[in-house]
């Protein structure tokens, strides 16, 4: 189908089929799109702007030049679109599916980049003032969630993880990641997400490794991977799950990366902690009596003493 240049907009086109279509140009501002199928159309020039594309089917569509000024992508699929110069703007895009999205001199300023998937994207030379930036996971589907707060940042942790030379390279960069390990379970997630926040509002890029799985060799390899890239980690073992087998991949051979254990008042240390306890760079538990209680002295009880730590065992 060839509509370039077409104007459409305003139009309801709720669960359209266009794909493979010709759309060059064509005007859909403010068009209502949810759940169309635009799969492998060509987008180019085209203006989206407050067009409505909530859960619409954008794999590997041709969006160079597009303007999507605060459209609507709410868990739209955009799987290996071409994104290059696009203008997403005021964009809404939580839980966007944007894996090997080619994004260059793409303007997302102000955007909504929230629980999007990410892995494989190709980011360069993006515009993210005023973005709002959270949960972008860098690994697949089918394996442990990897998720960072920032869009640029997400390509080189993917980069560091899989690429051993460039780790090398960059161990004597002083590291603002920051690990945070634990069960992502619904309730315990809330206190991890709070963390996270306010470490990114202190400078710090945390990441978040989700292995609510069961441990494998592959995940204790990754694991330890961050724990290297990693300034500290903070590891909550309320309800310890996995938890035991990804600090025993991670204490015992970095000495130079403090641990920073917290637990719910409520629990108890599960039965093996007590092994960790023997390494000086493993601190005191903190206990803590609620997640108002834990990010009120995320300060002084958390952040303060791995700071210091981490400067006695680096001198950095």
């Amino acid at each position: 189908m060839n509509l370039d240049g077409a104007n459409l907009s305003d139009a309801h086109l709720r669960h359209a089929d266009l794909g493979e279509s010709s759309l060059r140009g064509v005007n859909l501002r403010n068009a209502g799109l949810i759940d169309a199928n635009l799969t492998l159309t060509y987008l180019r020039d085209a203006d989206l702007s407050g067009a409505a594309l909530n859960f619409a089917k954008l794999n590997g569509a041709n969006l160079v030049d597009a303007m999507l000024v605060g459209a609507f992508l709410d868990g739209s699929m955009l799987v290996g679109a071409n994104l290059i110069r696009a203008n997403l703007t005021r964009a809404s895009l939580p839980a966007a599916n944007l894996s090997y999205a080619q994004v260059a001199n793409t303007n997302f300023e102000k955007a909504w980049l929230v629980n999007c998937d990410v892995y494989g994207i190709s980011v360069w030379n993006v515009k993210l003032e005023g973005a709002e930036q959270s949960l972008l996971r860098i690994t697949p589907r089918d394996q442990p969630a990897i998720t960072v707060d920032n869009l640029e940042l997400a390509q080189f942790i993917n980069l560091l993880v899989n690429n051993e030379k460039i780790r090398h390279i960059i161990d004597t960069i002083t590291s603002k990641v920051v690990l945070i390990l634990g069960r992502f379970t619904e309730e315990r997630k809330k206190a991890l997400e709070a963390v996270r926040q306010e470490l990114g509002k202190r400078d710090y890029s945390p990441v978040l490794f989700d292995f609510e799985k069961p441990a494998n060799r592959d995940i204790t390899e990754t694991v330890s991977t961050l724990a290297h890239m990693a300034r500290f980690v903070i590891a909550d073992i309320t309800e310890a799950k996995s938890i035991p087998q990804e600090l025993q991949a991670i204490v015992p051979d970095l000495p130079s990366v403090p641990v920073q254990p917290i637990l719910l008042a409520s629990d108890y240390e599960y039965g093996m902690f007590e092994h960790f306890k023997k390494y000086p760079w493993v601190l005191e538990v903190f206990l803590y009596n609620s997640t108002e209680d834990l990010i009120k002295q995320l300060e002084e009880r958390v952040i303060a003493p791995l700071e210091a730590k981490a400067r006695v065992l680096t001198g950095k």
